[in-house]
Formats: C-alpha cells, sequence, structure tokens
C-alpha cells in the first residue's frame, strides 16, 4: 500500500465555507484523492486551520501553527511516506506576518529542505514531494482585514511555488487551474472545487506511477 501525506491548512483540514465547519471525509478533497486512487493506497490528512509554512503566529496560539516545527514529527510519526503533497501559503498573507510572495516561495523550500533530508520516504530517502499552489484569494468577507493585501499577494504564489519546486527536483501543480477560491468567504474550497482537485491530483499521481 502507498502512502499518502496531505501536509496543509484549512483547505486541506475541510473547513465548509457556509458554516464554518468542516466538512465530510468524503466530500474533503484528500477522501476525494482516496475513494479515486483506491485500496492500494493510504491518504493521510495532515491540514491544521491557520497553519503557516514557517511562521509562528502570536494571535493563534504561537508555534503550533508553524508548519516548519510540525513537518518533521508529522514525517516520522506516518513514515514511510511515498509521497508528500504540501499546499500552504495562503495563511502567510496574513497582514501580521508582512512578508512577500517571494518570502513565502522561500519558505516553501525550507520545508522541502525538512522532507527531503527527513530519511521518512522508502530505502531511508526523504518522500517524493508534489508542491501545489493554493488558487487565489477570492472577495473577501469577514477576513478582509486580517488579508489586507493579500488578494494582489495571492496571485503571485504560483509563481514562485513553481521555480522553487524544480530547483529541489519537485513536482509543482497550481491548482488555480482547476479549481477557485470560494464566492461566499474568498478564502475556502466549496464542494465541487474539493471535488475537482481531489480528482485532479489524482490524475498526477497515477500519471507519474505512485
Amino acid at each position: 500500500m502507498k502512502v499518502i501525506l496531505c501536509f496543509g491548512d484549512s483547505n486541506t483540514h475541510g473547513r465548509d465555507p457556509v458554516t464554518s465547519g468542516r466538512l465530510d471525509k468524503n466530500v474533503r478533497w484528500p477522501g476525494v484523492l482516496q475513494s479515486t486512487l483506491g485500496e492500494d493506497y493510504s491518504v493521510i490528512e495532515e491540514g491544521l486551520n491557520g497553519r503557516t509554512t514557517v511562521w509562528d503566529d502570536p494571535v493563534r496560539g504561537g508555534i503550533k501553527r508553524n508548519g516548519s516545527f510540525y513537518l518533521l514529527p508529522c514525517l516520522e510519526s506516518h513514515a514511510p511516506i511515498d509521497q508528500l503533497i504540501i499546499m500552504l501559503g495562503t495563511n502567510d498573507l496574513k497582514a501580521r506576518f508582512a512578508v512577500t510572495p517571494y518570502d513565502v516561495g522561500e519558505s516553501m523550500g525550507a520545508l522541502i529542505e525538512i522532507a527531503q533530508k527527513s530519511k521518512c520516504g522508502l530505502m531511508g530517502k526523504g518522500p517524493e514531494i508534489l508542491i501545489m499552489a493554493p488558487p487565489p484569494l477570492g472577495e473577501l468577507t469577514k477576513w478582509s482585514e486580517t488579508f489586507q493585501g493579500g488578494v494582489e499577494k495571492s496571485k503571485k504564489l504560483a509563481a514562485y511555488y513553481e521555480p522553487i519546486a524544480a530547483s529541489y527536483g519537485c513536482q509543482f501543480f497550481d491548482t488555480s487551474t482547476v479549481i477557485q477560491s470560494s464566492k461566499l468567504d474568498g478564502l475556502h474550497f466549496d464542494p465541487e472545487d474539493n471535488h475537482k482537485l481531489g480528482t485532479a491530483v489524482a490524475n498526477i499521481i497515477r500519471k507519474n506511477g505512485h
């Protein structure tokens, strides 16, 4: 059985833009990925609301939202891992972090280095890695002040992620080619877009023979 670890934020956890609760497992994109790939795969969800790439969030519990702090123990917990999928960066765009899209791209590179050095893949190597750029933010409602200036920054993430992924020998996927942020809150994914994303990721994994 091949193990796929999905490491992300609220859009991997499955936040519902309508209720602010959690979508059902079979609706969330990792759940769609699991059902599409079938029983020869084990898809592990590791989504945390508010997770950043490398930044401690002083408003939401400090270090516990910092993806770089938890990535290694997470990998070690689930090893050996065939494929690591990382989709992060949206929360980095909150105004309180005051970082540029370039900074977020470099931060993604730091996560890749942690994973590649982890020896948590097969045969003591790092796992295969797929970097996914989240879709740009839409028209924000309740989070407009939190993400002040973030909409324009979000449109540039894919352009920085792609060369970073290539420089580390990772796969890259721009999710905006298949989905968009919900028109309800401008931040999370509607059920139909979760389904589109899970299906698209399954096709990528099959195409690459994983």
